[in-house]
């Protein structure tokens, strides 16, 4: 296949280019002949237009394309606001249809139907590029329905937009077909010569804080953790209401797992109610963490994939990337994510409200995401494959990155930070009580709901004597002694896998041993006293534990086993201190 790339000036430019195409067609072997036209030019009489001189000076031609927030082409964002690429198929073997469809949450179902029929009764379609208006749709039913064609078919595309993000109007167009603000438009392309490879590319990273989906339907996110979903963005980005709320979050999106493949969604607009509207469905339950472009995994991740496009060696690259990478990047930037494809074959596409591509038979709908269909026709023509090393990444790696890498260090060490400070003791730096507690509950309910048995270990300690070292020695010296027996717990509680150790409160700790019967964590608390009672302070000389054991039994609740270690605990203090008590259930 040929690709000629056009960019729209005038007519007489244009028609002056149509005359070069019909050229290399009648001295070549020529066959089916597609345009695909983008344009950020929202005036539809334009393009009408451009149409209307196709249809006119090459009317054997079939044209799709859609309005689009920008435009790429030479594998650069251009500030030409309509461009036409013309790939002319070499083989007569390759086909390609246009479908196209009104696209509304009432047609999906029927869209779908249709277009699945087409494909079984042309077994020569193995790739389906679509574009699509999805501002105001749910894509979850769309993308369930997609996931029923054929196996073997491939599928991507992008979403029409509008050079202003807050603007809501698209179309989509095609040949005999006219324009829709409401559609979906599917080029269908195949035959036995005719090959496609097409992946994504994200790089965008979560921060460590994560989210639950309390309450979604469909695109709307009314509650995470329990809150309405807009307190996020206020309260960690500072985010407020405003008619540039779409732009102001694009470089912020949230990241969802979606069976093992990150999933980002933006948020479009905030509602009175502070519910969010979501670029694509939310999952209620689903984890989801704040995203921000890492611009050393995106260049990793364009030179890791964009090899294994070149070793592909296509003839044609078409680029579906989101708009919020080109508001991440800026204007200035932004095509050195595509740039170095044109080393490798023509490189045009658009920048899209939202992403297609299919992975593994499901249909993914993505946002922030760089989607590439690489094609050819016939085997390989070349017996060297371009190697995408480009000097320029290198000079980007070098000089544009190491403030944001720095940054970003930051918020993610001091996210980490704060997650670990939420659930440890700030002295000891164990657990503190509430998430040793909330361990062991957990562990207690998952026992009651095992098959078999399973041993489940409590030993609970408190400092011999402790409030006299603090008394006598000060406060400080006891803080010593109290880090000291962490540290001891920490080396001998930590050989045990699973395991986990708490401050309980003031000189007291607990320790929960999964796995461990009841003579193992005897031993263990043995362990425990005779190591601690080994050590000498300068000041307070040596120091004594007393340590509880006990053994959940299959049915009881948490509270019941700690009333009983604690009596334990009791007992071994009662009895002189310095010595381990182990109670079962039936001692009590």
């Amino acid at each position: 296949m040929k690709q000629f790339q056009i960019v729209y000036k005038n007519d007489w430019t244009f028609c002056e280019d149509l005359g070069k195409i019909e050229q290399w067609r009648a001295e070549n072997a020529a066959y089916a002949t597609l345009f695909r036209i983008y344009s950020d030019d929202m005036d539809l009489g334009h393009i009408r237009h451009v149409c209307d001189l196709l249809d006119e000076k090459m009317p054997d031609a079939l044209y799709l394309g859609c309005t689009s927030n920008a435009n790429i082409i030479d594998g650069a964002l251009t500030d030409a606001n309509i461009i036409l690429t013309c790939t002319v198929f070499e083989r007569e073997t390759t086909q390609i249809k246009v479908l196209q469809f009104p696209f509304l949450e009432e047609n999906v179902k029927e869209d779908v139907r249709v277009l699945k029929e087409y494909c079984d009764a042309n077994p020569w379609v193995g790739a389906v590029e679509m574009h699509a208006t999805i501002m105001d749709m749910s894509m979850r039913e769309f993308c369930d329905e997609m996931t029923s064609l054929r196996s073997d078919i491939q599928v991507f595309g992008g979403g029409a937009f509008n050079p202003d993000m807050d603007d809501e109007t698209a179309a989509v167009f095609s040949k005999g077909n006219g324009f829709l603000e409401h559609g979906i438009v599917f080029l269908l392309l195949g035959g036995s010569d005719f090959h496609v490879y097409s992946t994504f590319i994200s790089g965008w990273k979560p921060l460590t804080r994560r989210f639950t989906v309390t309450k979604a339907d469909k695109e709307i996110l009314y509650e995470l953790n329990g809150e309405p979903a807009f307190n996020v963005y206020q309260k960690f980005l500072s985010i407020r209401r405003s008619d540039k709320f779409f732009s102001n979050t694009l470089e912020f999106p949230l990241f969802m797992d979606h069976s093992g493949i990150d999933l980002l969604r933006c948020p479009l607009a905030v509602n009175d109610d502070d519910s969010l509207v979501m670029s694509s469905d939310m999952v209620e339950n689903a984890t989801v963490r704040l995203a921000y472009g890492d611009p050393a995994t995106i260049l990793s991740s364009i030179r890791h994939d964009g090899q294994n496009i070149a070793n592909f060696q296509p003839e044609i690259i078409q680029t579906f990337s989101c708009a919020a990478r080109r508001a991440f990047w800026g204007d200035e930037n932004i095509s050195d994510e595509t740039i170095l494809f044109r080393s490798v074959a023509p490189t045009a596409g658009f920048y899209t409200h939202g992403e297609f591509i299919r992975i593994g038979g499901d249909m993914l709908n993505f946002n922030v995401t760089l989607v590439i269909a690489a094609m050819r026709e016939g085997e390989p023509k070349n017996s060297e494959i371009v190697n995408i090393s480009d000097s320029k990444l290198d000079n980007i790696e070098s000089d544009r990155l190491p403030l944001i890498r720095r940054f970003v260090s930051f918020i993610e060490t001091t996210t980490a930070e704060l997650a670990i400070a939420s659930i440890t003791d700030g002295l000891t730096k164990l657990y503190n009580r509430a998430e040793i507690e909330k361990r062991i509950r957990s562990n207690v309910e998952e026992l009651a709901q095992k098959e078999t048995s399973c041993d489940l270990s409590l030993i609970m300690l408190d400092i011999d004597n402790f409030k006299r070292v603090n008394d006598v020695y000060g406060h400080k010296e006891g803080d010593r002694v109290i880090m000291t027996i962490s540290d001891v717990l920490r080396k001998v509680i930590g050989e045990v896998e699973s395991s986990a150790v708490g401050r309980w409160g003031g000189e007291e700790f607990m320790v929960m041993l999964p796995n461990v019967p009841m003579e193992r964590a005897v031993e263990l608390a043995e362990r425990i006293r005779t190591e601690f009672s080994s050590i000498s302070y300068e000041t307070a000389g040596c120091q004594t534990v007393s340590l509880g054991v006990t053994q959940a039994v299959k049915g009881e609740t948490a509270d019941t086993l700690y009333t009983r270690v604690d009596k334990a605990l009791y007992i071994a203090k009662y009895n002189g201190r310095n010595r381990t008590v182990q109670l079962v259930k039936t001692d009590e």
